[in-house]
């Protein structure tokens, strides 16, 4: 296993001071870097072993804040604030930009060898990076196949990969299928898994069923929707010794 060094990284988006956790690979070289948005209640432990994990595989990743350094645990209160937030692209778009400006400043960065990675909310950022025509090497989200303003698809310059739980009612068939109409009709390079069994947040391990109806961990699931996005970054953004 390699050294990984991290530190906590604070920065200013919507009108927030974000606390980003910024994890690095053992060397002093330019490394591909990844950003990692977090599900809606926020930035938690979940996602900064997350953000270490890549590191350990040689990328540099960056997990970004939403909520101002709070993960939020009233669902309630979550959904007051992440529901105006998926119906914003341009605050979602500040967000994401805001991160990925910390990303790049680091001098451990490529900054030509970017991916957008996201869960829920997070998911959602990274696509709209893509429809602000970013240049990226690769976008996976997770339960976050949100649908984009007309037409700004076609600013997608990488490959999309998707994933979501075949029982999320948060991210029906129907919005599925409105997704991947978007992406075929942009031309974008795009894929679509659909994990048999699994519900809404089904990555996540600390989730518990009564939170919120459709709302579950699924291991098996969870296990492999994390092989997929690793497979995404070794095709589309590979570490190069």
């Amino acid at each position: 296993m390699t050294t990984v060094t991290t530190r906590t990284v604070a920065y200013p988006a919507d009108g927030l001071t974000m606390m980003g956790h910024l994890a690095l690979p053992a060397g002093t070289d330019r490394r591909p870097a990844v950003l990692i948005g977090p599900e809606g209640p926020g930035l938690s432990d979940f996602q900064r072993r997350r953000a270490d994990a890549l590191a350990e595989l040689g990328y540099v990743a960056l997990a970004f804040d939403l909520h101002g350094g709070r993960w939020i645990a009233d669902p309630q209160e979550m959904l007051d604030r992440v529901m105006p937030l998926l119906a914003d692209p341009d605050r979602m778009r500040g967000i994401g930009h805001a991160a990925l400006d910390v990303l790049r400043a680091e001098p451990r960065t490529d900054p030509d060898r970017i991916a957008a990675i996201g869960y829920g909310t997070g998911g959602a950022i990274a696509l709209e990076l893509g429809r602000d025509g970013v240049d990226l090497r690769a976008i996976g989200t997770v339960n976050g196949l949100t649908t984009g303003r007309p037409g700004e698809a076609a600013r997608i310059r990488c490959p999309v990969w998707a994933g979501v739980g075949s029982e999320d009612p948060i991210m029906s068939a129907e919005q599925r299928d409105a997704f991947a109409a978007e992406m075929q009709a942009a031309g974008v390079d795009w894929r679509l898994v659909v994990y048999g069994g699994a519900q809404h947040a089904f990555h996540h391990p600390t989730v518990d069923h009564a939170v919120l109806p459709g709302v579950g961990y699924h291991p098996r699931q969870a296990e492999r929707a994390w092989q997929d996005i690793v497979d995404l970054l070794a095709e589309c953004l590979p570490v190069t010794e």
